[in-house]
This record gives structure tokens, sequence and C-alpha cells, in this order.
């Protein structure tokens, strides 16, 4: 009746020591608990890293992931749990003390089918360009009702639960990760699970420390991704449920801004579209911008929010312009 923990690994030589410590020194039992670290192929120090830690911690077991991609891994690691439950953790993250054990306990309520934490997002540097970055991914503009990443007063139910506690007879049920979704794998179980009828929840009070990027460049990278991801997840399950409406927000934001620029050719005044479009934007950046802490900037935080909005938005335009190309 322990804990299997799933980890999907790929060249995390910066986190992966805290993560495990952070997992062993949980004040779960040893011996009801495993660690399942799949790694994709890491050629930094990330294995060396392992090894060493495993060679102490004989729980730990480093699987081989062939393909890859996260989904592959994660299923490979719910195969080869031994336990009855399963915990989807991530390399990147910190888990506070005693979360294994407060998960465990609440999922033992008939009425808790799965039960996650909320995300403290934190960052290796602290400047006021990171923590402007934080302060974004952090804020309901910057991710809309994400409530693992904005937060609750008391448990909750949500579509979706990052590092999240499961019975693993559940993946028997609703079926395991869909391989062919690179991102948004986690989102469309969470959402195939719902649709069976379960119920996900939330524990504000357990929050997990999760390493933000701390560049434009990374921030931009990652959302553009995860923007691209959207439309073809959907194209790929046939499926808009598998998806909430927050992730398709950025692109209705940027297609508010170049669709009345091509009707110009036709209605000239289709310009103010536009126009409103981007004055509204600026006016609620700017303003939540100077509400930011001391450690913030007003204008890294404005950039923050564009380059986040305006790279995920643009991430799905070029999906769609790319739909031809995509294959099942």
């Amino acid at each position: 009746m322990g804990i299997s923990v799933v980890i999907p690994c790929f060249n995390e030589e910066q986190y992966i020591e805290s993560c495990l410590n952070s997992i062993l020194e949980n004040g779960f039992p040893l011996e009801a608990l495993e660690i399942l670290v799949v790694d994709g192929g890491s050629n930094d120090d990330t294995l060396t890293i392992l090894r060493k830690i495993s060679q102490k911690y004989p729980i730990i077991k480093i699987l081989d992931n062939k393909h890859k991609v996260t989904p592959y891994a994660l299923n490979m690691g719910i195969e080869h749990a031994s336990n009855a439950y399963i915990m989807v953790a991530g390399a990147h993250a910190i888990y506070p003390n005693n979360y294994l054990n407060s998960l465990y306990e609440t999922i033992q309520n008939p009425e808790i089918d799965i039960i996650g934490g909320a995300i403290e997002t934190v960052t290796k540097h602290s400047n006021k360009k990171s923590n402007s970055i934080k302060y974004v991914l952090s804020h309901p503009l910057g991710v809309g009702n994400a409530m693992f990443r904005i937060g609750a007063k008391e448990l909750v139910p949500v579509d979706t639960v990052p590092f999240g506690l499961y019975p693993k007879n559940l993946f028997s049920k609703v079926g395991n990760y869909n391989v062919k979704l690179i991102r948004n794998h986690d989102m469309e179980l969470s959402k195939r699970i719902i649709a069976n009828g379960y119920k996900i929840w939330m524990d504000p009070s357990k929050k997990v420390k999760y390493f933000a990027r701390e560049t434009y460049s990374g921030l931009f990278e990652n959302n553009y991704a995860n923007g691209f991801w959207n439309i073809k997840t959907v194209w790929i399950t046939k499926n808009f449920k598998s998806l909430s409406f927050r992730h398709f927000v950025p692109l209705i934001f940027v297609l508010s801004l170049f669709l009345p620029l091509i009707g110009m050719i036709f209605y000239k005044y289709l310009v103010l579209i536009s126009l409103l479009s981007i004055a509204l934007y600026l006016f609620s950046v700017v303003a939540i911008a100077l509400r930011g802490t001391e450690n913030t900037a007003v204008v890294s935080i404005i950039k923050s929010f564009f380059v986040l909005h305006f790279s995920y938005g643009m991430g799905s335009l070029m999906a769609i312009f790319s739909l031809v190309n995509f294959r099942k």
C-alpha cells in the first residue's frame, strides 16, 4: 500500500539531486516507497548523480526511456511501479516536508480520487528580471484560472493538478498517457479522468517549489511550444475538451491584433479593433506591473507578460498554419 514516485528525467544535473533529497527526506516511510527515475538519454552528469544516490538508496531505480519523450517515460514508470499509489513528480521541483504523507492520508477518503498540491514558482537566481517572470507566472492574467498556479483558500476540485497522487488501478480504467502528445499529455489525461466520472482535488496548503525559466528567451521558447501543442493536441485527440478555455486565450489575443489589420484591406476602420485590443492589454499589464513587489521591476513585468502571451499565441497561430503537416 505504499507509493511509487515516477520522475521523467533528461539532462537535469542542476535539479535532480535536490529533487530526490526532498522526496527521500519527506518523512514517508522508505520501506513503503520506491522512486522510478525514467531517463531519456541524459548526456550531462544526471546519470552519474543518479547512480551515486541510488547506491545509498536502493529504492531508487533508473529506467531507460529509449523513446526520449515524457509520456513514454510516465507510462514506463506506471508499468514498473510496484505500489498501490503512484505519484507523478517533476525533476524541476522540490517537495515540502510531509507532502507524501499528507497526500497519502487525504486519498484514503473515499470521496478523493486524485490529490495534489499547488505550485510555488521559484527561481535559482534572484534578480529583478527573474522575480518579474516568477510574478507573472503566478498571476491570473498570466496563467488564467490555473488553480495550481494562482492558489486557493481550501481543498478544491480542479481540472488538473501537478505532482498528484493516483491509485495505480485508475490507469487500467481510464488508460495511460497519450504517447502522441509530447506536451499536454498531463492535461489530456486529467480531462479523460474527469470524463470518466472521477474528481481531481488540489490541497493549496501543500506547495511544491517549481523552478521557472529565468530569461525572456527561455520563457518565449517554452510557451511558444505550449501554444503550438495546444492546437496539435486538439488535432490529435479530435476533441476540444482535451484542454481548457484558458489554453486558447493567447491565440484569441493575437488574432484580435492581426485579423483586423488584414481586414483593413476591405474596411479601414477595422484597425480600431486592433488598437482597442492592445490598449486594453497594455492598460491591464501596466496596472498590474505598478503593483509588483520591491524585488520586481515594472518594465520587466510588462516584458514578461508580453513575451508569455505573444509567444503562446503565436505558437498556436503557427500550429494552425501547419495543420496540413500534422500526422496522427
